[in-house]
């Protein structure tokens, strides 16, 4: 898994980022070589997919296609068979059993047509079950605490997760159940087949020199090496298409996000007329899709050559192949025609990887996909082995502890001036960080999204803690009462407790609409929407707020509220702001100092293995 987050050098900085990229490009090729192969990608998609809520169905349904599968190969054995009468009675021109020959074939074919049916119905069945059941698993494990900001901050591998839970899921899926059951029926054919054929040619002889060679079930093996002529030159002039359809699949990606962003952001891009630029940006990225595309179609239509061309043949080989017995006298009219149809069904089953060769490139590169996606899913709350890494511990309640704390980013190495530290329950502390900290990165830090630096930072056990980032925060599509309890329960509120909070902060105005569901992101001007966060505060009424420099964010009449309302009632709150020092008020009783740690200084080295990061989720998160 590629990995592009800052790893600590010996100076205590960031490594260069170029240097950064270039071994995070090599490091990710080495991974990806080590777990990329088939086998260990279907073992791991499979046993998710066995112990997902749907496993027991998916076992049901695969036996049930099972024995529609045989159950349809028997019926057309028995129209193989049914062939042989039939033609013969056509070339006795015997009116009589030609009748009754067509009513035995109506009665089959009724048979293989309900059969066909129920196929169809227990694949698409399956296909339906087998995207519950992947999708569930990538949602369940993308939606881990902390988990998504985790992969978001991993490089490659985290771009663009909609694009593979949703799109590259579904086509997986798809293709998975069509595929499977196709091999499946070609398998089950091939062997019922095989032995027509093999009992048909089985006493077939040619004369060389006045010497008589002998080959038990020829048919077979022609069969087979026509198959297997056509496998060999697929996969050679193919072989590209798995890389070219992942290629493809990475770009389309691409172009989709950067269609959401100017969706998202067009309020933004029209103030500033930034019409040319974006549509320069989207134009590179449809540039890089066409290319992509252009690759692949350059790849379909080579292997179309190899592909269409045994088609054709294929349409005479059988006859080809049973010439010699039908002009030996060994066969009638109507065997050869029973030949010639069970070598195409026998035929058809060994080609089924040529016929399928496109299909199953596509559906290699996207099993590739999403097989990494939740590779890097199940590893990326594992700390990456770095040379220092703060310590996170479930401390005593009522008090939270940071111990010589440095925090590194692409800046340089912060370090709180104040080495020991302890801020009990009720208590306000303000952080007044200097110029050129990244104050940002000591708030992620403290809330466990950022362990890259060094020191022990110890939360309250059992305690939770409502973060407040800075900037725009996250506001679901829900009623705006769900808004406010987000992310718990409405229930678990008074439900005029929602009214007061919103009162409280001056949103009297949005009390009616407590029950109407909106983007409230687009629905509330930027300063409504902070205010609604610090409403959501007071209305959880949590043991601890930690806010990273957005109290300076809120207009006076506002940010007077709120300070009344921490005095009163959350008096009992601890509350930890960073910020400059234009945010003390008399309400912080200390005050911290983040600082840049001297140029000399490093962080310690831990060569230890890396620990799993904690996932026990400590409290609400307002960050997007």
């Amino acid at each position: 898994m590629a990995d592009s987050r800052p790893h600590r050098g010996v100076s205590g900085t960031i490594a260069d980022p170029e240097q950064e990229e270039v071994a995070g490009s090599a490091a990710a090729d080495a991974e990806e070589t080590a777990h990329s192969g088939l086998v260990p990608q279907l073992a791991m998609m499979t046993r998710a997919l066995m112990a997902s809520p749907v496993g027991k169905t998916l076992v049901w349904l695969l036996l049930g296609i099972l024995l529609v599968v045989v159950a349809t190969t028997y019926g057309q054995i028995r129209l193989n068979r049914w062939s042989k009468p039939f033609y013969d009675a056509l070339s006795r021109r015997d009116f009589r059993d030609f009748m009754y020959q067509l009513a035995v074939f109506f009665f089959i074919a009724g048979i293989l047509l309900v059969l066909n049916v129920a196929q169809r119905w227990l694949g698409e069945t399956l296909k339906l079950k087998l995207r519950e059941g992947m999708v569930g698993d990538l949602i369940r494990l993308w939606m881990l605490p902390r988990r998504a900001f985790w992969l978001a901050n991993a490089g490659p591998i985290g771009a663009n997760p909609d694009q593979r839970m949703h799109e590259d899921a579904r086509h997986l899926c798809e293709l998975s159940g069509d595929l499977g059951i196709g091999l499946l029926q070609a398998s089950i054919l091939l062997i019922a087949f095989s032995g027509v054929l093999w009992a048909l040619s089985s006493g077939f002889a040619f004369h060389i020199a006045g010497r008589i060679f002998s080959i038990p079930g020829f048919m077979v093996w022609a069969a087979v090496i026509y198959a297997a002529a056509g496998s060999l030159l697929s996969y050679w002039v193919g072989g590209t298409l798995i890389n070219r359809n992942a290629e493809r699949y990475a770009r389309e990606a691409d172009l989709r996000i950067s269609l959401v962003r100017v969706n998202e952001h067009v309020d933004g891009i029209s103030l500033a007329a930034g019409e040319a630029d974006e549509s320069r940006r989207v134009e590179l990225h449809l540039g890089a899709v066409l290319a992509a595309t252009r690759r692949l179609v350059t790849g379909l239509t080579n292997l179309t050559w190899i592909t269409a061309g045994f088609g054709w043949v294929t349409l005479v080989a059988p006859i080809l192949v049973a010439a010699p017995l039908y002009f030996a006298g060994k066969l009638t009219f109507g065997g050869l025609m029973m030949a010639s149809a069970a070598f195409t069904q026998a035929q058809s089953a060994l080609r089924w990887f040529v016929d399928n060769f496109s299909v199953i490139a596509d559906w290699r590169a996207t099993l590739l996909r999403v097989a990494s996606f939740r590779r890097a899913l199940v590893t990326t709350d594992v700390v990456p082995h770095i040379e220092s890494r703060i310590t996170y511990a479930e401390g005593v309640p009522d008090r939270i502890v940071m111990e010589n704390l440095e925090v590194a980013s692409s800046s340089g190495c912060d370090m709180l001036r104040e080495r020991q530290v302890i801020v009990n329950a009720g208590e306000r502390v303000l952080i007044v960080g200097e110029p050129g900290t990244n104050k940002t990165q000591l708030f992620r830090a403290l809330t466990g999204l950022w362990p890259w630096g060094a020191g022990r930072i110890e939360h309250p056990k059992d305690e939770a803690i409502v973060y407040i980032p800075r900037g725009t925060p996250y506001l679901p599509r829900a009623t705006l009462r769900e808004v406010l309890a987000y992310p718990m329960h409405v229930e678990r509120f008074d439900q005029d407790a929602f009214a007061r909070s919103l009162s409280r902060l001056g949103l009297q105005r949005l009390v009616p609409a407590l029950d109407t569901t909106q983007r409230w992101d687009r629905e509330l001007s930027g300063d409504e929407q902070l205010t609604l966060a610090f409403a959501r505060a007071l209305l959880q009424a949590p043991p601890w707020i930690l806010i990273d420099d957005t109290l300076r964010s809120l207009d006076g009449d506002t940010l007077e509220r709120f300070m009344d309302a921490l005095t009163h009632e959350l008096q009992t709150t601890g509350v930890i702001h960073i910020g400059g020092g234009q945010a003390r008020n008399p309400i912080f009783s200390r005050t911290l100092h983040l600082v840049k740690a001297p140029a000399a200084h490093t962080v310690g080295r831990d060569d230890s293995p890396p620990a799993p990061r904690p996932t026990t989720d400590r409290g609400s998160t307002f960050g997007q």
